[in-house]
Order: C-alpha cells, then sequence, then structure tokens
C-alpha cells in the first residue's frame, strides 16, 4: 500500500514528540488538530492515547489517567492506551511495580480498553502506520464533533484539568478552596502549594504556562533514526 493514501489526525500536542515528523518523512498525511480527546486517530473508530511511562505513572498519581479511559471509551469504539518506554525503567518512577500492573489490570478489565507498549518513538510511528494501514485506506469523518460539559460545574473542572498534573479529584479541591476558576488562576504560589496533592513543582510549572508569552518554534529532532 502507498504510505501516501494513509490519514493519522494528531493532536497538537504531540508535535514535541518528534513523532509526526518522522510520520511526515515516510510520506504519511497528517492533519494536526486540538483533540479533546487522545492523541492519534488513525481510523473513524480508533483513538491512541500515547503516553510515556513517567506520564503513564503521573496520570495515577493525579488521577487523569481513569477519567481519560472513561471519555475515550464514551466516544470511540476502539480506544487503545499506548506506553512508549522501556519498562525496565519502572523501578527509577516508582518503587511499587504493582502500580503499574494495577493501573493495566483496571484499564483491561474495568473499562475494556487494549494496552500496548513500544520502547521509543520510532517504534510507535510504525506501530500508529500499521494501525492506520489496517484493512485498507479509510476515508470519512476521522474527527467527531465532541461536545463540551453543558453544565457548568463540568466546565469548571474540565478548564483546571487542562493544566499540567491537574486531575478531576485535583481540581475539585481546588474550586473548593477558592471557589472559582479565576480565583485559582490568581492565586499565589504558596496558596496553591498548600491545596493537597499540588506539591510546589507543579505549581511552578502551572504558574510558568499562565505567565510565559506565546511563541511559535520549531522543535528539529536530536535522535537520528529511521522507520526503514
Amino acid at each position: 500500500m502507498n504510505l501516501n493514501d494513509l490519514r493519522i489526525i494528531v493532536d497538537e500536542r504531540e508535535k514535541k514528540s518528534g513523532i509526526p515528523d518522522l510520520l511526515r518523512s515516510v510520506g504519511i498525511n497528517l492533519e494536526i488538530k486540538t483533540l479533546i480527546i487522545g492523541d492519534y486517530i488513525v481510523k473513524p473508530e480508533t483513538i491512541i492515547e500515547r503516553k510515556s511511562l513517567k506520564d503513564f505513572f503521573l496520570s495515577i498519581f493525579d488521577g487523569r489517567l481513569f477519567n481519560q479511559c472513561q471519555k475515550l471509551k464514551d466516544h470511540y469504539q476502539y480506544p487503545i492506551i499506548l506506553i512508549e518506554g522501556n519498562l525496565s525503567d519502572m523501578a527509577k518512577i516508582s518503587e511499587n511495580p504493582f502500580i503499574f500492573y494495577g493501573a493495566i489490570s483496571s484499564i483491561l478489565i474495568d473499562f475494556r480498553i487494549p494496552v500496548t507498549c513500544t520502547p521509543d518513538i520510532y517504534h510507535t510511528s510504525k506501530l500508529l502506520i500499521s494501525m492506520s494501514s489496517k484493512h485498507g485506506v479509510m476515508n470519512g469523518t476521522f474527527l467527531k464533533k465532541i461536545r463540551k460539559p453543558e453544565n457548568l460545574k463540568l466546565q469548571q473542572l474540565a478548564l483546571l484539568c487542562s493544566l499540567p498534573g491537574i486531575g478531576e479529584k485535583t481540581a475539585e479541591k481546588l474550586l473548593s478552596r477558592f471557589g472559582s476558576p479565576l480565583d485559582v488562576l490568581n492565586a499565589s504560589t504558596v496558596s496553591l502549594s498548600k491545596v493537597d496533592g499540588l506539591s510546589s513543582l507543579r505549581v511552578k510549572k502551572i504558574k510558568k504556562i499562565l505567565n510565559d508569552h506565546y511563541h511559535i518554534y520549531t522543535k528539529s529532532l536530536t535522535k537520528q533514526g529511521t522507520l526503514n
């Protein structure tokens, strides 16, 4: 099959991973979009949520993981969780491997979402190409129109959950403490650090995102590799 005939929709936040550059280098047609759910849409009903090994653990700790799984399940028939990295590095992140395997068990059994692992971005790219080409080229609507929640509380939670390291539980704590999303965003670093589940490092990351001026940059791949 001609790779030029394949089409993948990519969340814009994935650009920094280097994977879109690799996919383009072999001729895959990419559409960069802001996806509310997932990272790669390879078929109209198949969406992939890619997580590095470290981010997978972080998403367990901050409560994002299972919330994401539920949204994937609600909106797509064939969601997939892809974990990227060397599983041997797990001990560097957590001393308890059952945190990892317990989460995997919940994804597989409770949500019935398949989980797959790849060692690096090159193998991830190959897997995405393979899934995109499975059963031939499919034309049609890939990007679903997912309605944002109309409920005011859900909208407030969703807004705060868009910040790094903020899961639904932490967002609820923030709203309970400060009252409104605007008050949360305007809160001082010291005040935010007093909220259970928010470390000073995480607060600094949030403040950096809120305060830094937006600028456009081009990221080039520094690691050499090939898909061929």
